[in-house]
Formats: structure tokens, C-alpha cells, sequence
């Protein structure tokens, strides 16, 4: 796995191609909505600019079907990050041929250029050979700081620095501070370790919860996945959201973990997503009703292991947390992983939907880490490294 990073590499001078995460919510007015990935990699692109390095940066945003499409544009970003860092940031309408070449060659010391979206290709996703080396060819220094899509092999990714062998190859700070939380947790972990599932699916999470219930002391389960452990216990689930196939990997997944897996005790039902007329089950989900939150129970249940714990990693809600009425069980844990922080635990909040939850609650601050990359922390926790980084120095 990489470990030098850009801290150690002399840019003055040198083009230094950056492959950053902005891809950034909009609105229909195309102004950004959200800015965090933005400025999670400010610190990165300081250290280069700040040093003399020309940097060119590069991104995805959206899912632009094979071709340039105008509100998938990273115009906005460039704009945004120039006030950010109050000064000048250039903006390429493309991000490899002659014209973008001879931006990059044009670059002065200190200066900055975002490319246009990667994915306006079709080779980006597909890691093309072709579309690689034109990216390449912009690059005196290779540098990964977008964790969020160091687990796709991806031309940006992976394509681009195996064609860049002999020039430094580095991650950024953003990726170095992931890696130590989050390799930290699993292969270190200061005991008890504490892990925290919820979400819809369990055929999302197998492999990540057969690797914690080797590393981790205890697994909390919440969230839809929990009724299919529901059905393996032979209860009723009513109308909730499970997946009849996984049963059976459910059973046996209660089978070999004994007490180490704790499921709900209670359960906030309704008769529908939308209504507010919720109440509180033990046991059974009565036929017209669904769960759509853990139950008050289960929040103590669940707020008396975490009091223990030393090190936690929390990913996925633990119900529809998006409506008022379903919201608790998410908010409490939240609240508790920030109280245990305050004491000294490690908490690491694993992206996607936790990260969301925990900053619509104003507690992002008050954890160790929100790892930038809910898909790529998932498969990071499951794997314990990444194709793209074991290629750099």
C-alpha cells in the first residue's frame, strides 16, 4: 500500500497531476450545494502551489452517459475553488488533447488548472490505454488524493500512474489520513472495537461483516438489513424491506458469530414510509406495518455497548433518518459516538449515508474521522488495500 506522499516530493517546478474528488452536488442553477469534497482537498493542493508546483487537477462529476454533457460540467468547481484559495484557477474544455496540452505547458510556478470531466470520456471508466497516456502526458508527478474513487481502476486511477513509472507516484493527505484511520481500525484496533452496521442490504455488506466479525469485539446491525437476520430468526417482518434469498447466509451468519452479533429488540413501525402515526414493536412486525427505525430498546441496547467501546466504525443508518419520525435511532447512536469520542475513542464514520446523517446532526466535528467514500470504505475495510494505491511509491 502507498505511504509516500506529496510532503515528500520536491514540485517546484514540476507539473504535478492531481486526481481529486469533486464530484459535488448541484443544483438546476449549477451552483454547488455541498463543498466538503472540495475543501477536504484544499490542504493537498496548498502544499503543491504553496511549493512552486504547476498543478493540474483532475475529476469526475456525475454519470454523464460516453460524452460531454453541460450540467455534469466542471466549471462550477474551478470557479468555487478559486475563491476558496483566492487566487486564479484556470479551466481546461477538455482534459487531454493539443489544446489542453498547451494549457498545462503554458502553467507557471504556483499556478492551478482543473481539467474538464474525466467521464466525458468513455476510456476513463474503462481504462483505456490510449485515453491514459494522453492523461499521462500532462504529468511530471502523479498524486491520488480522491479516496472516494481509489477503489475503481479507472484510467485516472490506475491507468495513469502504471504508465508513469520512474516519476514519483504519491498520495495526498486527504488518502493518507484515510488509510491511517481507517487501516488503523481494522488491523490496530484499541479494544473494545465496536462496529456498526445499518442500511438496506445485506448482499451490500457480506463480505465486509464476515471480516468484522473476525477483527471486532462487537457488531451492532440496524438499519433494513436487520429484518432479514429478522426472517433467519423465523419472525415476522410484516412489509419491510428484506431480501428472501439471503435468509439462509443470514442464519448462518447468527450461527457463527454467537454473541458477537447484536440485532434490534425493538422496532419504530408505520404503515407507510410517509406516515407519522409510528409505534414501537417488540419481536413480530404485524402484517401491514413495516420497520423503519430501530426502537428505543434497542438505542439503550446499543448506547450502553458503544459506552465501552475504544475504537468504532459506523457505517450505514440506522433507519429512514431522512423523515422526522424515523430519524431517532441515527441520531442517538450519532450522538453517542460523538459523547465516547469526547472520552477518548477512535470513531470513524464510514461515509455515504453515516457521513450525511452525522453532518445534518452538526457532529461532524465532534468524531475522529468521516471518511470521504462510502462505497470506498466499505471495500477498503473489506480488502485492506487498494489496486490503485499498492502502485505508487
Amino acid at each position: 500500500m502507498a505511504s509516500k506522499t506529496i510532503a515528500e516530493i520536491d514540485v517546484k517546478g514540476l507539473r504535478v497531476l492531481m486526481r481529486v474528488d469533486f464530484n459535488v452536488p448541484l443544483d438546476k442553477q449549477l451552483q454547488i450545494t455541498d463543498d466538503r469534497r472540495i475543501v477536504q482537498a484544499l490542504p493537498t493542493i496548498r502544499s503543491v502551489i504553496d511549493r512552486g508546483g504547476r498543478l493540474i487537477l483532475m475529476s469526475h462529476l456525475g454519470r454523464p452517459k460516453g460524452g460531454p454533457e453541460p450540467k455534469y460540467s466542471l466549471a462550477p468547481c474551478a470557479a468555487h475553488l478559486a475563491k476558496l484559495l483566492e487566487r486564479p484557477v484556470a479551466f481546461a474544455g477538455d482534459c487531454i488533447g493539443p489544446e489542453v496540452e498547451k494549457q498545462v505547458a503554458s502553467l507557471a510556478d504556483g499556478s492551478v488548472l482543473l481539467l474538464e470531466n474525466l467521464r466525458f470520456h468513455a476510456g476513463e471508466e474503462k481504462n483505456d490505454p490510449t485515453f491514459a497516456a494522453a492523461l499521462a502526458k500532462h504529468a511530471q508527478v502523479y498524486v491520488n488524493d480522491a479516496f472516494g474513487t481509489a477503489h475503481r481502476e479507472h484510467a485516472s486511477t490506475y491507468g495513469v500512474p502504471q504508465r508513469l513509472t520512474g516519476s514519483p507516484r504519491v498520495v495526498g493527505f486527504l488518502i493518507q489520513r484515510e488509510l491511517k484511520f481507517l487501516g488503523d481500525a481494522v488491523n490496530t484496533p484499541t479494544r473494545p472495537f465496536v462496529a456498526v452496521l445499518g442500511g438496506a442490504k445485506v448482499s451490500d455488506k457480506i463480505t465486509v461483516i464476515e471480516q468484522l466479525l473476525e477483527k471486532a469485539d462487537t457488531l451492532l446491525i440496524g438499519g433494513a438489513m436487520a429484518y432479514t437476520f429478522f426472517l433467519a430468526q423465523g419472525k415476522t417482518v410484516g412489509g419491510s424491506l428484506v431480501e428472501p434469498d439471503k435468509v439462509d447466509l443470514a442464519r448462518s451468519l447468527i450461527a457463527r458469530a454467537g454473541s458477537k452479533l447484536v440485532l434490534p429488540v425493538d422496532t419504530t413501525v408505520a404503515d407507510s414510509i410517509e406516515s407519522t402515526a409510528t409505534r414501537i414493536v417488540e419481536g413480530n412486525i404485524p402484517d401491514g406495518l413495516s420497520g423503519y427505525d430501530i426502537g428505543p430498546k434497542t438505542v439503550e441496547l446499543f448506547k450502553q455497548t458503544l459506552a465501552r467501546a475504544k475504537t468504532v466504525i459506523w457505517n450505514g443508518p440506522m433507519g429512514v433518518f431522512e423523515k422526522p419520525q424515523f430519524e431517532n435511532g441515527t441520531k442517538q447512536l450519532a450522538l453517542a459516538v460523538a459523547g465516547i469520542t469526547k472520552a477518548g475513542a477512535t470513531t470513524i464514520i464510514g461515509g455515504g449515508d453515516s457521513a450525511a446523517a452525522v453532518e445534518q446532526l452538526g457532529l461532524s466535528d465532534q468524531v475522529s474521522h468521516v471518511s470521504t467514500g462510502g462505497g470506498a470504505s466499505l471495500e477498503y475495510l473489506e480488502a485492506g488495500h487498494f489496486a490503485t494505491l499498492d502502485i505508487l511509491d
